[in-house]
């Protein structure tokens, strides 16, 4: 088969199949420059990146010949081979990010046209310790950068107090999902500070110049899983130049109070243990 050369070196493209990880084969694709857009690897293969070696079983280019997503793996999941099997397979890369080296099992890197790295995607399970520029924070599935290297968001891999000009709030959301680590729940400015957080464990209170009082609580709905259960709709707070927007409900347009002439607070929102309360009180 005939390799392609790339500014990362001659790669040898996929050309055969096998009963369990790749029953299908890929087609490489172009630029309409030329340059390859999207090639899977016949075998995995260490790329040199400005991050470290990684290795490689599928990549993808700018149209300027760099690099713009890499996978470690790029295994097809079927009824046969699943994501257990796949996981079994990815080893921890170390990689130097803007801050700091981290090992972890990754899905993916993405990087911007100048090879600056974007994102880091993380397998299920996989957690890395990242500084920040609101403090050191425990990450799950993804972490972002903005191109001057500083973290631009990540997927607190925990309940997370984070301080915001609404007081400190619990940041976590229980709905992410790892798709890939582009954009993530808990987003910073570049400054530092919080510019959107998600959470289920804080409630929010704004005090209008008129003395009036309202209150944003995570609600409830009904669950996915069972009709008698009810789970929680995560809120999500965004704090922009001149207001702050709250959403309770994803159906429903946010709320926008402006920050001027309003007191905004946050306190603890305990769901389970107010909704136990409540279930007592109905009782009586």
């Amino acid at each position: 088969m005939q390799s392609i050369i790339t500014q990362y070196g001659e790669l040898i493209p996929q050309h055969t199949t096998d009963e369990l990880r790749k029953k299908e084969l890929l087609p490489v694709v172009f630029h309409s420059n030329g340059t390859p857009k999207s090639l899977p690897l016949e075998k995995q293969t260490t790329i040199t990146t400005p991050v470290g070696d990684i290795p490689a079983e599928l990549v993808t280019f700018h149209e300027n010949g760099l690099l713009k997503r890499i996978f470690p793996l790029n295994g097809k999941l079927s009824g046969y081979w699943g994501e257990t099997d796949e996981l079994g397979l990815a080893k921890p890369v170390a990689i130097r990010t803007p801050a700091g080296t981290i090992a972890a099992r990754l899905i993916g890197l993405s990087f911007y046209e100048n090879e600056a790295l974007r994102s880091i995607t993380l397998w299920p399970g996989e957690t890395v310790t990242i500084a920040t520029g609101a403090g050191s924070m425990e990450a799950r599935i993804g972490i972002s950068f903005a191109p001057d290297g500083t973290v631009q968001s990540l997927e607190p891999a925990t309940p997370t107090p984070v301080k915001t000009i609404a007081g400190e709030i619990m940041a976590y959301d229980p709905d992410a999902i790892g798709v890939n680590g582009d954009t993530n729940s808990l987003v910073l400015d570049d400054k530092g500070d919080i510019a959107c957080v998600t959470t289920t464990l804080s409630r929010l209170k704004a005090v209008h110049p008129d003395g009036r009082i309202s209150r944003f609580t995570p609600q409830h709905r009904e669950s996915y899983c069972s009709d008698s259960d009810q789970e929680i709709i995560p809120m999500v707070v965004e704090f922009c130049e001149q207001a702050i927007k709250i959403s309770t409900n994803t159906e429903a347009p946010s709320t926008r109070i402006t920050k001027e002439q309003h007191q905004f607070f946050s306190e603890p929102y305990m769901p389970l243990f107010e909704q136990g309360i409540s279930s007592r009180v109905n009782k009586c």
